[in-house]
């Protein structure tokens, strides 16, 4: 298996450059974050084009602690896109009946059709974190999958599959800090769960278990790509920046459509008092009247 001191060459918008830290611009300095996310927004769309005319199959992996902010950059990536053509593959605990099938059985189910984008909202590498950290799997689990794991993403990787990797890296500080928050709002505190509060008390286990992971999986033809995420709004900019910029893309923007005038003949609309409207507890607001230069 490929170590990580064993990479020929790191592949393009891995590791640290000179050129592009220089380059960086500044959130509300010399850029603005909603105009750029607007703009990349734009170029996911063209993106998303270019993946359904040309067949592709694109598989993107976000993994991760608990609050680094993973959710989030799916969500601006698939909030302008066809979620018909881009997916969110977000599973939930094994049944009974899927942790007696093969591990990989059940993430296979969701892999893209020709044409399709999929964002695993954490993957098959649970069973390298919180499995294994937590006592899900037995040892010979765990190390059975650090033995097929490259080799299963060398299957995808031959049959045509674009795999991309992110992990989000989050200080303890800032995590700490969104935990606080969600605790406090009562529209976020579905996002803690008992298991989230555990990792906190387990962190050097989930540190040690990440670097246990990334030295067999972090291989050159199937890289991790760590995002710095104790500021959402600039991970969020990166990360689709640098998707935009792992698949050559052109524009394939459909042309804009005449719309037709409305065919209204020989139509009647059956009585309004014959159909139930739900209570209106707001109203439209008032529109303000438009002067004519002089009143009655």
């Amino acid at each position: 298996m490929s170590k990580k001191s064993s990479k020929e060459a790191a592949p393009s918008g891995s590791g640290k450059s000179s050129k592009s830290v220089r380059s960086a611009l500044r959130l509300g300095v010399e850029v603005d974050y909603d105009r750029e996310l607007a703009r990349l927004q734009i170029e996911l769309v063209k993106l998303q084009e270019w993946i359904r005319q040309k067949g592709l199959r694109v598989v993107v992996l976000f993994e991760g602690r608990d609050a680094a902010g993973k959710g989030g950059a799916i969500k601006r990536i698939t909030e302008a896109l066809n979620p018909r053509a881009c997916r969110i593959a977000a599973l939930a605990a094994p049944t009974e009946r899927e942790q007696t099938q093969w591990y990989f059985q059940r993430y296979v189910a969701h892999l893209p059709a020709a044409g399709e984008m999929v964002l695993f909202d954490r993957s098959w590498y649970n069973r390298a974190g919180v499995e294994h950290v937590m006592g899900f799997c037995t040892d010979a689990q765990y190390h059975e999958f650090l033995q097929s794991c490259p080799e299963f993403e060398r299957m995808l990787l031959r049959s045509g599959v674009i795999l991309v990797k992110y992990w989000f890296s989050v200080s303890d500080e800032e995590q700490e800090r969104r935990f606080q928050e969600r605790m406090r709002t009562p529209t976020k505190r579905w996002k803690l769960s008992p298991m989230d509060l555990e990792s906190r008390r387990r962190w050097a286990d989930y540190s040690r278990a990440k670097d246990e992971m990334f030295a067999v999986t972090d291989t050159r033809h199937s890289p991790w790509f760590v995002v710095n995420s104790d500021d959402k709004k600039s991970a969020r900019l990166n990360v689709i920046r640098h998707l935009l910029s792992l698949i050559p893309y052109g524009d394939l923007t459909p042309e804009p459509l005449e719309l037709p005038a409305l065919q209204k003949s020989h139509y009647v609309r059956p009585p309004l008092a014959e159909q139930t409207f739900i209570p209106e507890a707001y109203l439209p607001k008032l529109k303000q009247a438009k002067h004519k230069g002089h009143s009655d």
